[in-house]
């Protein structure tokens, strides 16, 4: 079996990702504590649906400290473990206390620096310090160095900070007060398709629309990249107008993105005809004006975007604006998406007729363009001969470790065991969270090559669907014929 290596140096698509993924990292793990938030904001604020004064005293202090101080300690452990947490949680405070609004982008940047400062000072003398004297050691330098990062933080990160949050604000209502919002989904779709959605969502428009929430109750940039209606238009489309591969699977991917809410299941759709674009896009475009209009949002960030999600978190004056969003954005997607599969449809027949799926086609293609296997065979050997690894644990790899990767990992699962085979463990994870101890490696194609720089000594196998890709089977296959 033959080991891929990674590239010597990663493009800037893949550099973008990486950024994306470690500012999303932040968020998506505390997303919990968000929604719980948005609960007793939706149940206690005066306008709320039961209101409690007493208990609509939790909501000042969670946004203003548990959320952000919960940022700042999971990005202070991603960059140096628990250390790092601790002391970048005690940094955090300098700047939650050093202003008066919600710091959640003081904590993304005060949580990794101060873990850094602590790992490079650790570095100073590690090795050198008496036996005996290392818990002292450890406990005063971090003790010192959180104290003075708080301070630091307070008189200088506080205020720039504070000026740059009020200016990202300041565009937002900008184009709230234009109306130009609509013109956000240009960028936001396109970065999806690139599997940049959670750095977009989580780690730009939540920050934002929580400061917006906490001042009106609800905000629509919660639904500018989480809109499920855009994507369930174009597998609407695709469904009734598709060809081949991607038509059969349409029905079972409307399912995962609109009640699932992984919306990753309609990115290979639009990779198949990069055109399609253009029917998210409008779609996108679509549902923000819709809310625009009827001044609707959200109370609290809907993760993941599932419709289910999406109405629990309405505020009580905008379920009719959220609805017509969604509603009116699947309508616009499928309409233009229609009228892009009608106009190729007798060609991508006749592809087919040939024996050439549209859908396959430009899987393979865009595989090989990312440096990805677009032959499992090709990478585990011929006809499951055993090979000089031995598969035992595989991981599936998405941006998050949360959404498709679950998904993923529960068909291969599933396929294991109806084929009997035992001793081999799936799991999912993100893909900064990879280690030496993954045998076999499953990404998205378009994730590959990140996966790869993340666990280099690992098999490296791309999908263009982690719901029902063919290369399961395959591996499946190989998998038993290692152990037979």
């Amino acid at each position: 079996m033959t080991t891929t290596s990674a590239p010597a140096r990663p493009g800037a698509r893949v550099r973008v990702q990486k950024f994306g993924t470690f500012l999303s990292g932040m968020i998506m793990p505390n997303i919990a504590a968000f929604i719980a938030w948005g609960f007793i904001t939706a149940f206690f604020i005066p306008t709320g649906w039961t209101p409690n004064e007493t208990l609509a005293s939790l909501v000042g202090p969670m946004i203003i400290y548990l959320l952000p101080l919960l940022i700042a300690n999971m990005g202070g452990r991603m960059v140096y473990d628990t250390r790092g947490g601790v002391v970048g949680t005690i940094a955090t405070m300098g700047v939650i206390v050093g202003t008066d609004i919600p710091m959640f982008i003081g904590a993304m940047i005060m949580g990794p620096l101060a873990a850094w400062i602590m790992k490079q000072v650790d570095k100073l003398w590690a090795g050198k310090i008496r036996a005996g004297f290392e818990m002292l050691v450890d406990n005063f330098s971090a003790g010192i160095l959180g104290f003075a990062l708080a301070i630091g933080a307070f008189f200088g990160i506080s205020p720039l900070v504070t000026a740059f949050s009020d200016t990202l604000g300041a565009g937002v209502d900008f184009l709230v007060l234009t109306g130009l919002l609509p013109l956000a989904s240009i960028l936001v779709e396109p970065a999806k398709i690139l599997f940049l959605n959670n750095a977009i969502n989580h780690g730009v428009l939540t920050p934002l629309g929580i400061e917006q929430a906490a001042e009106n109750g609800k905000s629509l940039l919660f639904l500018v990249e989480a809109n499920p209606g855009p994507g369930l238009g174009l597998l609407l489309a695709v469904m009734f107008f598709g060809v081949g591969i991607a038509r059969a699977s349409a029905p079972g991917a409307i399912i995962i993105q609109f009640l699932g809410g992984i919306h990753e299941i309609y990115f290979p759709y639009v990779l198949m005809k990069p055109i399609l674009v253009l029917s998210v896009i409008a779609g996108g475009a679509t549902g923000v004006a819709t809310n625009l209009i009827f001044d609707s949002g959200l109370r609290a960030p809907a993760s993941p975007g599932s419709i289910f999600a999406v109405l629990i978190q309405t505020a009580n004056d905008s379920y009719i604006g959220v609805i017509l969003s969604v509603v009116l954005s699947a309508t616009v997607s499928f309409l233009v998406a229609a009228i892009i599969l009608r106009a190729s449809r007798k060609r991508d027949l006749a592809a087919l007729e040939g024996g050439k799926d549209a859908f396959g086609s430009a899987v393979d293609q865009n595989a090989d363009n990312k440096g990805g296997s677009s032959r499992v065979g090709e990478l585990l050997g011929q006809g499951g001969t055993a090979t000089s690894t031995t598969i035992s644990n595989v991981v599936f790899a998405c941006d998050a470790g949360m959404g498709s990767s679950a998904m993923g990992a529960t068909v291969l699962r599933k396929k294991l065991k109806d084929a009997g085979v035992a001793g081999v463990t799936v799991t999912n994870k993100a893909i900064a969270n990879l280690d030496a101890s993954a045998d076999l490696v499953i990404t998205h194609q378009d994730l590959t090559e990140r996966a790869r720089g993340a666990a280099p000594g690992a098999e490296h196998v791309s999908v263009e669907n982690f719901m029902n890709s063919p290369k399961y089977d395959e591996v499946v296959q190989h998998i038993k014929g290692q152990q037979s």
